[in-house]
């Protein structure tokens, strides 16, 4: 006789979410993934000594040239935008040598911070981190270097930490009005691909950048495009080492030598199908669609602020972003808005950055990134949840705010 014993199930009871689709990751950089990058990175090892690889590589650096509009050479590391850095530093640079660093946000003054750890004498620039670099100052100070000691000027195009982009060209219009043979070197590691770049029309030396952000890779690849002028100095820098140099790099007769050792076979597979993705685009048309979606994201931000304590920290358009947008707040406002958004709504927001190099979080701002692979689903969506949240925090904000963004959008 078979006997059925009745067991009562304890019911969990769990609050109903709405993020149960696919996560959106808004912030600036990693940069969302696309599909295709995804697709192309899932397929099994390649021979690193000779075959398709070698050659898909070959392409891949010739589009990224391309897209840089420069005629120099690059030259790749298995690494962040820090590797890039310090890579730049030390093929240039010996201790005792005197560089300018412009700074106006927080990745300006750590990548000054890197060149003087490697015994290199930094004069900072300091502007404010709201305002432009300071031409003005970097002219008085080449002109007053009568014995060309400095070596080197750095600068930064677009500071995530406050959302500043800085114009190139009149760091380089500078120079060339102090006749002075300094080295132009550039961070585009926020910028590459996002904001007009002209690597031979300015005069940029070293263009320091890395494939996590407008390239749409998974971070891990580094690159210096450099000039034919850096080898003065290249063939003396003291700090350089095997691992950091360039020219096994650039002449290394094995592939694997072009990475200081073994390269790193998927991301050059997922990169060289961003960059198929870019060119099939036209970065014309990709520095265009960026400037859409910044467009988008200010107008929202502007219609908020109408009635609140919320808004853009860029408030000078001609020197925002197309890559972020970092939008200040009151009493940690900010704070709460993102963990708001993500428990709610699935969307993660970029955590706010102090300006000064070092220090830690602002906790009265946060971050929307904008940058590579996105639609107007995405960022209308991301202003929608972040709308929603000032809403359900009963943050005060002017009304109107998706309007306005759907109005930029509508306008292209």
């Amino acid at each position: 006789m078979v006997r059925w014993h009745s067991v009562q199930a304890c019911a969990i009871v769990t609050p109903m979410k709405l993020n149960f689709g696919r996560d959106h990751l808004a912030i600036p950089g990693p940069s969302t993934i696309p599909s295709r990058v995804l697709a192309a990175m899932q397929q099994p090892a390649p021979n690193i000594y000779a075959g398709p690889l070698i050659d898909l590589t070959e392409q891949t650096y010739q589009g990224l040239m391309r897209i840089a509009k420069s005629s120099g050479q690059l030259v790749s590391y298995v690494g962040n935008g820090h590797a890039a850095w310090e890579a730049c530093l030390s093929n240039t640079l010996s201790p005792g040598d005197e560089v300018i660093a412009l700074v106006n946000g927080r990745f300006g003054g750590m990548w000054s911070i890197i060149a003087e750890a490697l015994g290199v004498n930094v004069k900072w620039i300091e502007a404010k981190g709201t305002e432009a670099n300071n031409t003005d100052e970097l002219l008085k100070a080449l002109q007053a270097d009568s014995t060309h000691k400095i070596q080197a000027v750095l600068m930064v195009q677009t500071d995530t930490s406050n959302s500043i982009i800085n114009c190139v060209e009149s760091v380089r219009n500078a120079m060339n009005a102090a006749t002075h043979p300094a080295l132009l070197m550039v961070d585009a590691i926020a910028s590459f691909a996002c904001e007009e770049l002209h690597v031979d029309a300015w005069g940029i030396d070293v263009l320091v950048t890395a494939c996590q952000k407008g390239l749409m890779t998974p971070p891990g690849l580094a690159f210096n495009i450099i000039s034919d002028r850096v080898w003065q100095l290249h063939d003396k820098a003291s700090r350089n080492t095997p691992y950091w140099d360039w020219k096994p790099r650039v002449e290394g007769e094995l592939f694997p030598e072009k990475f200081g050792g073994t390269p790193p076979t998927h991301l050059l597979l997922g990169l060289s199908e961003a960059v198929k993705m870019l060119e099939e685009e036209g970065i014309e048309n990709t520095w265009a669609r960026h400037r859409a979606h910044a467009e988008c994201v200010w107008a929202a931000v502007d219609a908020w602020s109408a009635d609140g304590d919320i808004r853009c920290y860029i408030s000078d358009k001609t020197l925002r972003s197309t890559a972020v947008t970092s939008i200040a707040t009151a009493h940690e406002d900010a704070i709460r808005i993102q963990e708001w958004a993500s428990e709610h709504t699935g969307v993660t927001l970029g955590v706010g950055l102090l300006p000064v190099a070092g220090a830690g979080l602002d906790n009265n701002q946060f971050r929307i990134g904008h940058m590579g692979h996105l639609s107007p689903p995405m960022i209308l969506g991301t202003l929608s949840c972040v709308n929603s949240a000032l809403i359900a925090l009963n943050i005060k904000h002017g009304d109107g705010a998706i309007d306005a963004a759907c109005n930029v959008i509508a306008a292209y």
